[in-house]
């Protein structure tokens, strides 16, 4: 299907689950929606913190179609969304019209769903897709740079890859430095403060055989994580693992070596 009929299918309830592995070589996006008073706050956070938040699109207070996908609406295109309230989580809800804001400023950050197409089309199965689950996720202990109210430590996806596999794996996903890059850690997870890897914090736990290594790339759940410490009075984000798909070939993204 092509990236607006996906959204349409999103947008009249037909799709409802995770995105991971549903628009082959389209570009898929996190999102963060939060009043105007503290979007330069969160631009510098990401300016600071790239890997874990690549920022691709900045949509304006009030708005809500993006540039990256003709006839979208943010308020409508994912399957689901968190709403946090005071640094609470408030909801998850299918739709966020009725909550929209005319202050609102929109954040779409490059997510790594959009390299998992690349290491498929190099012929590497990634096992929460075959498995039909959402990619788990985990807090870990890689601090953040703080700017103004935004603080917290980082988030990391998890896929696990035969030994053998590893290297190649690092080199595909390097060449997608606003999709989160190469990973920051492969291997023992307590070395970034995962004490037990088959309980994430979101998403599924991935099964992985004595000859498969865990690796981990930086995640756009991260902002998700310092809301809790910042506590703004609303923020709109995506579920995890529920994707906003843009009309964009992840080749745009694509830094070949």
């Amino acid at each position: 299907m092509e990236a607006k009929e996906i959204r349409e299918r999103i947008r009249m309830k037909v799709h409802t689950g995770p995105t991971s592995g549903i628009s082959g070589d389209k570009v898929q996006a996190n999102l963060v929606v939060l009043p105007k008073k503290y979007a330069f706050d969160f631009l510098l956070f990401a300016v600071r913190n790239k890997k874990p938040v690549p920022v691709i699109e900045v949509i304006e207070s009030g708005e809500y179609v993006s540039t990256l996908a003709e006839g979208s609406d943010i308020r409508t295109d994912i399957p689901k969304y968190h709403v946090y309230k005071n640094g609470e989580f408030s909801e998850e809800t299918d739709d966020v019209s009725e909550i929209w804001q005319e202050d609102f400023v929109t954040f779409l950050i490059g997510c790594s769903f959009t390299f998992e197409q690349a290491v498929l089309d190099a012929g590497i199965p990634i096992k929460h897709i075959d498995q039909g689950r959402n990619v788990a996720m985990y807090k870990t202990n890689i601090e953040t740079v703080p700017a103004g109210i935004f603080n917290g430590s980082t988030v990391v996806s998890m896929r696990p890859f035969p030994k053998d596999k590893v290297e190649q794996v690092i080199r595909i996903t390097e060449e997608f430095p606003d999709m989160h890059g190469g990973p920051v850690h492969a291997g023992a997870p307590s070395e970034i403060g995962i004490d037990d890897i088959s309980k994430p914090d979101y998403g599924e736990f991935t099964e992985y055989n004595e000859d498969e290594v865990p690796v981990f790339w930086a995640c756009g759940v991260t902002p998700q994580n310092v809301i809790l410490n910042a506590k703004p009075e609303i923020v709109i984000t995506h579920a995890p693992g529920y994707m906003f798909i843009t009309d964009l070939n992840n080749e745009a993204f694509q830094n070949k070596q």
